[in-house]
């Protein structure tokens, strides 16, 4: 296993039901990689695990050629920015960078200094911590986590409290922030959109196992399993007489026919309204500006979803529908 951090056969066990893992794969010094998957997936464990606040039943851990499996946390030289960030109310801004610095010499005070100015919040020291919007206490938590010059970032869950109007704009200034440090970084989301803008890749996690790792690109173009194509973008899932409807299009399993025992995953995109195909009939309209969701129901009960020009049809309109691409997978993986 390669890497600048690595985890090999690494696995946590809860109980005889409840288990992470075996997971193997690695993270190469610089990157950013989003754990992506819902919740009771595995993801903060694994962040935990890497951290060293939880410690593995299996496998081994490395971090820059070093084997951390064993390491106290303390040592491991992880920076963690929590969901809530755990930033101290009775300590002011300054004070809360300060936590986990040995010591308050002039030195830390240099480097408290430099932490803020890396987060945009120089001259903010003094400041309290109630006085700061949520995009400024996220600052101050990375700032934290950056101040002791850790090997690795880790990030649970970093945007979760901001509004969704703030949340867009922070997620490029924290890529922007951790490329420009040049950090290797691991953090955790359930959101996809937010995994896809951060990471340079994105590891797809589910009851504990990884399900897939690679770009967002790769993730969406070619799922790994019906999991993935699911979880990862809108997806029409069929089976039966409606997937050998659209079973002929092209996909990963060729072109032409229906095996038995598969499944057809169509994207909205790849559905288009056209002169032959399966007849339906169009249910609703969602507008979204530069286009529009249509949920469309064919004559045999299936509800589909299709993205189309807004003006492509109108509900109630009897329409035909055609697949430019499908995506195949055997049930027995569903």
């Amino acid at each position: 296993m390669s890497g600048f951090v690595t985890l090999d056969g690494v696995r946590k066990r809860w109980s005889a039901k409840v288990t992470v893992g075996p997971l193997s794969f690695g993270v190469a010094q610089g990157e950013i990689l989003a754990l992506l998957g819902p919740s009771g997936s595995g993801k903060t464990t694994v962040l935990r695990l890497l951290a060293g606040f939880e410690t593995s039943d299996a496998g081994r851990i490395g971090i820059g050629g070093e084997d951390v499996t064993a390491t106290p946390p303390a040592r491991r030289r992880c920076g963690m920015v929590f969901q809530h960030y755990a930033l101290f109310p009775h300590l002011d801004v300054g004070e809360n960078v300060a936590f986990g610095l040995a010591g308050q010499g002039k030195a830390n005070a240099g480097r408290i200094v430099d932490a803020l100015k890396l987060v945009g919040l120089e001259g903010f020291e003094r400041r309290r911590v109630q006085e700061l919007s949520g995009g400024q206490q996220q600052r101050v938590a990375l700032a934290r986590a950056l101040a002791p010059e850790p090997r690795v970032l880790l990030l649970d869950e970093p945007l979760s409290n901001l509004d969704p109007a703030l949340r867009e704009r922070t997620r490029r200034e924290l890529r922007a922030l951790i490329k420009r440090v040049g950090i290797t970084s691991i953090f955790v989301t359930h959101e996809q959109e937010e995994a896809f803008d951060l990471g340079d890749r994105v590891a797809v996690l589910e009851s504990g196992g990884l399900e897939q790792l690679g770009t967002a690109e790769e993730l969406y173009e070619r799922p790994a399993s019906l999991f993935v194509a699911t979880f990862v973008g809108r997806a029409n899932v069929l089976r039966g007489p409606a997937a050998r409807a659209f079973g002929g299009g092209e996909g990963t399993g060729g072109g032409g026919g229906m095996k038995d025992g598969e499944v057809i995953v169509v994207r909205p995109e790849r559905l288009a309204f056209a002169a032959a195909g399966v007849p339906a009939v169009v249910r609703e309209r969602r507008y979204t500006g530069a286009a529009a969701f249509f949920l469309v129901e064919t004559d045999g009960g299936e509800r589909l979803e299709v993205l189309a020009a807004p003006d492509a049809a109108r509900v109630g309109d009897r329409v035909r529908l055609a697949a430019t691409s499908v995506l195949r997978f055997a049930e027995a993986h569903a």
